[in-house]
This record gives C-alpha cells, sequence and structure tokens, in this order.
C-alpha cells in the first residue's frame, strides 16, 4: 500500500453502497479447502510462485501519484532485490468515484523514473495476473460466499440515512461510534419491516468478543490495535472493500510480507481474523511511519505540493537523489568507515544493508532543505553529458533550446554544463544559467541588477578589455586543432593586465561590466570560461554591444 489513504479508504469507516454492479473478473475454483471454494491460488500453488519473498505496492488511481506510494516502494524493493524475491505492482481501482483514467499511467511513469522498477504487474504481467483489482471482481465473491455460510459475516440492509442518524445519535451521547447491528440475526423479511431499509445489502464481518487485537511487526514488534467495528467487506454495488479484497489478493498473489503506512495499524485486526477465518496464512506485517510536514501534520497532496511525486519531476530533482532522501526518512545513514554517518548513497547500496530492525518507527520530517542538498550533491556527482542531458528538456521546455538542436549547440551545452554543475541545487535553475549562451550577441539581455551595479568606470573597463581581447590569437594547431591560443588561461591573463594592472581597478570591481556585458546577469557562471566557449568574435560583440548603451 502507499503510505496515504488518499485511495479513499479509511480504517473502520462505512463504504459507500453505490457504484458499478459489473463482475467483469474471472476466477478459478479450487476446493481442497472446504465445500465454499474459496480461491483461486491454494497455498501449496502460491508457495510455488516465483521469488523467495514477495512484496507488493498497491496504489489507487485515484489522481497524482503520492510521494507515499514511492516511499513504500522503495522499502517493499530494497528487501525484495537484497532477498531475490519479487516486487508487485498491484492497481486498486476499485473506488470508481474518485478513479482517474491517466493516474494509473502516471503511476507507471513515476516510478520507473525512480527506478522502482516491479517484476509483475498490469503492464508486465505475472503467474498472478490479473493485477488490477476492478478485473479480479469474480474472484472476491466465493470467499464472501464462505464467510456467509459459516457466521463469520451477515448481510446488513441498513440504508446510508439510516447510518449517518445513528452515527449522529452515537455522537451527541457521546457513545463510541460503530455499527449497532440491527441486521444480525434477522432475515430479509424481518428487516425490511424495520425503519431504514435498503434492497441492496452490503456484508459486514461479524467480529467476536474475543478478537485478536495483537500482533507482531517487524519494525515495532508487538503491536496492539483497538476492537474492530463489523468491517463491511462486500459494498452493495459488488465491489469489495479494501479490507477484502488485499487479504484475498495477498493470499492469491503470495504476498509473504505486507509493508504499509501506521495508519493502517487499526485495520490488521480484521486482516488478521480474515486469514483465520479462511484458513490462510497471514503474510509478516511491516508498518512504516508516516511522513510528515514542519508542523508534523500528515503530509498532503492538497496541502503540500511535495506530497505529489510529478512535482519532484518538475522541480528538477533527481530521482536518485529522491530515493536516497526517501531512504533517510526512516533509516539511519551508513557507517564510513571512521565511523561517521554517511548519508549519501545509492539505491544497490541502501538494498544491501538493509533490515527491517533498523527502521525508524517514529514519523519523519519531510525536510525540502535536506533534500536540496542531496540534489546538489547527487549533481555534482554526474558524468558532465549525463547532466546535459537531464538538462535538454528542461532547456527546451523553457525555449532556451529548439525541439531539434544542432550538433554545435549540443557541443556548446555539454561545455556550459561542465561550467554549471556546481552552481545548481535544481535541474530547473539551469535555464538562467544556460540561457545567455544562446542568446544573440548583438542583444544580449541585461537584467536591471546587473546594469545597477555598474560604475562610473564601466566604460573604460569595457573599452580597455575590448582591446586586450582583439590582440589576443585566435588560432588552433595540433592534431586537429587541439591546441587552442583563446582560453581562459590566456584571456584572464590578458584582462588582469589590461583592467586590474593598466586601470587600476582592485579584481572584486575590474570584472563586473565583462560579466554583464556576456551574461547579461549580476552572478553568472565563469567569467574567463564563459569567453572562452562564446569564442572571441561572439565575445568581443558583446562587450561592444554593452559600451555602446553606456
Amino acid at each position: 500500500m502507499s503510505q496515504n489513504p488518499y485511495a479513499g479508504r479509511h480504517a473502520g469507516t462505512q463504504d459507500d453502497r453505490t457504484g458499478d454492479a459489473s463482475h467483469d473478473g474471472r476466477h478459478r475454483t479450487n476446493t481442497d479447502q472446504s465445500e465454499h471454494p474459496v480461491t483461486d491460488t491454494p497455498d501449496a500453488a502460491a508457495s510455488a510462485l516465483p521469488g523467495t519473498v514477495r512484496l507488493r505496492v498497491a496504489p489507487s488511481p485515484t489522481g497524482d501519484p503520492h510521494v507515499g506510494t514511492a516511499y513504500m516502494s522503495l522499502f517493499n524493493l530494497a528487501f525484495v532485490r537484497q532477498q531475490g524475491g519479487r516486487f508487485v505492482l498491484r492497481i486498486e481501482d476499485t473506488d470508481r468515484a474518485r478513479f482517474r483514467e491517466d493516474s494509473e499511467q502516471q503511476v507507471f511513469d513515476t516510478l520507473a523514473w525512480l527506478g522502482l522498477t516491479w517484476d509483475e504487474g498490469p503492464d508486465v504481467g505475472g503467474p498472478c495476473a490479473p493485477y488490477r483489482q476492478s478485473e479480479r471482481l469474480g474472484t472476491y465473491r466465493p470467499y464472501v460466499d464462505r464467510l456467509l455460510a459459516e457466521g463469520r459475516a451477515y448481510h446488513c440492509w441498513c440504508s446510508t440515512a439510516r447510518l449517518a442518524e445513528m452515527r449522529e445519535q452515537q455522537q451527541q451521547a457521546k457513545q463510541p461510534t460503530g455499527y449497532d447491528r440491527l441486521c444480525v440475526g434477522r432475515t430479509e423479511e424481518e428487516r425490511r419491516a424495520l425503519p431504514g431499509f435498503s434492497e441492496t445489502p452490503v456484508v459486514r464481518m461479524l467480529i467476536p468478543d474475543d478478537a485478536p487485537l495483537e500482533f507482531q511487526d517487524l519494525i515495532r514488534g508487538t503491536v496492539s490495535a483497538p476492537r474492530p467495528d463489523d468491517q463491511v467487506i462486500l459494498k452493495a454495488d459488488g465491489f469489495p472493500t479494501y479490507h477484502l479484497a488485499v487479504v484475498v489478493d495477498d493470499h492469491e498473489m503470495g504476498i509473504t510480507h505486507v509493508v504499509r503506512g501506521e495508519e493502517w495499524i487499526s485495520s490488521t485486526p480484521k486482516h488478521v481474523l480474515l486469514y483465520q477465518w479462511l484458513g490462510l496464512e497471514p503474510p509478516r506485517f511491516a508498518h512504516m511511519p508516516l511522513l510528515r510536514n514542519a508542523d508534523k501534520s500528515k503530509i498532503s497532496k492538497r496541502k503540500n505540493p511535495a506530497a505529489r511525486l510529478t512535482w519532484f519531476q518538475e522541480q528538477g530533482y533527481l530521482p536518485g537523489a529522491l530515493v536516497n532522501f526517501l531512504a533517510l526518512l526512516a533509516y539511519p545513514p551508513a557507517e564510513g568507515a571512521e565511523g561517521e554517518d554517511v548519508e549519501v548513497f545509492t539505491f544497490e547500496e541502501f538494498s544491501a544493508r538493509f533490515d527491517w530492525a533498523d527502521v525508524n518507527p517514529v514519523g519523519p520530517i519531510f525536510d525540502l532543505k535536506k533534500l536540496d542538498w542531496l540534489n546538489g550533491v547527487h549533481i555534482r556527482a554526474l558524468d558532465v553529458d549525463d547532466l546535459a542531458s537531464r538538462l535538454l528538456p528542461f532547456l527546451q521546455a523553457d525555449g532556451v533550446l529548439g525541439d531539434n538542436p544542432s550538433l554545435g549547440e549540443l557541443a556548446r551545452l555539454r561545455a556550459v554544463t561542465a561550467l554549471i554543475q556546481t552552481r545548481m541545487v535544481h535541474l530547473t535553475e539551469a535555464s538562467a544559467l544556460v540561457a545567455p549562451f544562446y542568446a544573440p550577441d548583438d542583444a544580449v539581455e541585461v537584467a536591471d541588477d546587473a546594469r545597477a551595479q555598474l560604475t562610473d568606470d564601466a566604460g573604460d573597463v569595457l573599452d580597455a578589455a575590448s582591446s586586450s581581447l582583439e590582440a589576443l590569437p585566435d588560432e588552433r594547431s595540433g592534431l586537429l586543432g587541439s591546441d587552442a591560443s583563446w582560453t581562459a588561461p590566456a584571456i584572464e591573463a590578458a584582462l588582469r593586465e589590461a583592467v586590474v594592472d593598466g586601470l587600476g581597478i582592485k579584481p572584486k570591481f575590474a570584472f563586473g561590466p565583462l560579466r554583464t556585458a556576456v551574461s547579461g546577469r549580476r552572478v553568472s557562471p565563469p567569467l574567463f570560461e564563459s569567453m572562452e566557449i562564446l569564442g572571441k568574435t561572439a565575445t568581443l560583440t558583446r562587450l561592444h554591444a554593452l559600451r555602446a548603451t553606456l
């Protein structure tokens, strides 16, 4: 499950009575457990599924993917890869009221962008297909029928209005809210004679008084949960609720470990009961700490744009940096050779040292400043060609480069990338740094703050610099012209002699006008290297253009 309950499923809530009643799933029967066939993958078959361990993430396509989906996927996948297991992507799309058609593809795209790849799923198939819950509807009914036949569940004909009135009365009386079991032990005709009757019943679990409320958690040890209500497991529209579907799907897909957010702790007793009633081996549970905002509230897409996975792509974060960050949120840094904390690591390094016992159960604060630092570190670690290719889509989106840049433009981009690599925190910052290198040399746009800092001697500086650079050779020699005379060291030496020594201006102030002429900015990539990239003719044209405006 994703860490965030954005799928519209909340532990202990009354489920919708409306929806599409069509059943387009498939079901293969099995008769090895009782006269009520309930599974198409019995335990023997499940044990034969590939993977030493089998873990899953099961997001709901109800909007932009939540960062919690990546958070859960990361910890699932780290354990799976370490153990040589299988990672399953299952789409829980039975919330038809909030279903969004493009959301499923966004889940695929964002997880793939992060490198959190799955072994089985709707798009890649697998031995437990189908992997969309809406395509498995025929699978759940036999389980419900068995629970009804064995007295573990019952039909509830209470209308939505009657349930709302009941909860309001409970709240006014300051009583715990929960179903009052009006329908328990009654036939349809007996219940019809009472107020608040609905023609289409739901099916509820009949929670026993001695329901087990403790379970073992890989992260938290022994966990106690509150006594559950009589949970709806089949809605009036024929769709299963999360609580039934997750147990059935996890069993039939051979899931060995269920990793989900701590908000599902209160639901676990219901799931354990279903496993027991159906004679199924339960998985091991690990309830991850919730991601929290700076005020310790749960991170949500409504209040925090960083809750959307697509936001990180839009803001120019590297996938490796985000994976690194998400791991650190609930897991300690690695230890260096001298015992120091090592906070920068790859997914492979994280997976190799992963242990559920080391996961911190305390809800982590989602600190974007830490992510920014990590992103800068990861940017600086990239190969220049790799970084340039990652910058290109942002530059094209901002109109700095066209859809089909020339070889010359790409060559210049590589050179500029090497200059700005240490100056970026986000890939989105590249456009402002790179744009001057592609501006018309005689029409570089000068920013207001850059023009405002020009002093009275700016004209003298530009004149001296132009004369000095005009005298500097621009020649190439050696194999294929590999030895150039127009280089950053040569440019620097000429300008220091002409401006610093010749005009007696301190270096701190000497090169400001030149920087403004070359880039149009008060702060820019290294000046002399920028001039080398632009070339002699372009550099002089830019110096003359600014001089003409003074």
